[in-house]
């Protein structure tokens, strides 16, 4: 009995866990496709939990996730994902290639 009442908070934390890591992935591979360069390894890897408080004030799980990109196809650089309880609250990563505005264009 002792153990079904832990089992019940125990597979919660897992499934919020789980549902925090997809969340993660998918921040980290629309970052990479709006700057245009290649996601690494299709994954985010859990780096950092912790307790902390939302915008609410409300205090939630804060999970930190990282993940990896190339810019040139043969460097590596991280990204990190920060989620506080379903949200994100920072990105750290690739940013998107500055557009060339066409009135800076001359033409000669």
């Amino acid at each position: 009995m002792f153990l079904a009442l832990l089992a019940i908070p125990a597979f919660a934390f897992w499934s919020a866990g789980r549902d925090a890591a997809e969340r993660a992935i998918e921040y980290g591979r629309q970052s990479c496709q709006r700057a245009g360069v290649q996601w690494l390894d299709q994954s985010a890897h859990l780096v950092r939990l912790r307790l902390a408080r939302n915008a609410e004030g409300r205090l939630r799980w804060e999970r930190q996730f990282r993940f990896e990109y190339s810019v040139a196809g043969i460097d590596r650089s991280a990204g990190l994902v920060t989620l506080i309880g379903r949200d994100m609250v920072s990105l750290v990563g690739p940013m998107p290639a500055e557009t060339q505005n066409p009135a800076d264009e001359s033409t000669t």
